[in-house]
């Protein structure tokens, strides 16, 4: 580097100024002439610096559990006040087995048509170990499981009953449902379509 000229009293500090502008210019192209950044408080550390991660980094929420009731118990609340149709099994009108099977297929699962294939299907379940989701079935004007419903809980049940009457949620242990209760079923699984037949009489 040259040597700067004597400063002399008028200017001379203006020389100073000057010189010392140019060895910090030196300086910065020696460097490469691009300063390197330093990290600030709370910065994260670079990506190949090989630090463990921040234990205290943000993450992401965890997911917000699902409901509790199953699907198809869902579905079939949405259609309470459809009006009972025999044989029916769509929104126009339903018969206890239709609305049982239209309401599954709703979610993905095939159910048969017919009361009593209903009652077929599935793993039986105790009356005290009821859940919600679950079929519960009724003899009413013929032998054996004639009626169908889907449990709600421990006590009540949604179903179509009777020519006078409309999807509606009841107490399967009032005194008319629980002497004739005949059993109850847990579907867990898609089953096989069956063949479309007309349902046992509700």
């Amino acid at each position: 580097m040259p040597t700067p000229p004597p400063l002399t009293h008028r200017g001379g500090w203006a020389q100073l100024i000057v010189i010392a502008a140019c060895v910090m210019a030196t300086a910065c192209a020696t460097g490469g002439g691009v300063p390197r950044p330093r990290p600030f408080p709370g910065a994260a550390l670079p990506p190949d610096s090989g630090a463990p991660p921040n234990p205290t980094a943000e993450q992401p929420p965890p997911a917000i559990p699902a409901g509790t009731d199953p699907p198809a118990v869902v579905t079939a609340l949405t259609y309470r006040g459809v009006p009972y149709r025999d044989g029916g099994s769509d929104p126009s009108g339903f018969d206890c087995s239709g609305f049982v099977q239209w309401v599954f297929a709703r979610v993905g699962v095939a159910l048969p048509r017919e009361v009593r294939d209903q009652y077929r299907i599935g793993t039986t379940v105790e009356r005290n170990e009821i859940r919600t989701g679950d079929l519960v079935f009724f003899q009413t004007v013929a032998h054996g499981a004639s009626h169908v419903g889907i449990a709600l809980d421990g006590e009540t049940f949604i179903h179509a009953p009777s020519a006078r009457g409309v999807v509606r949620v009841e107490r399967y242990t009032s005194e008319y449902w629980k002497q004739r209760y005949v059993g109850a079923r847990r579907i867990e699984q898609p089953l096989p379509v069956s063949g479309e037949r007309h349902r046992a009489s509700d």
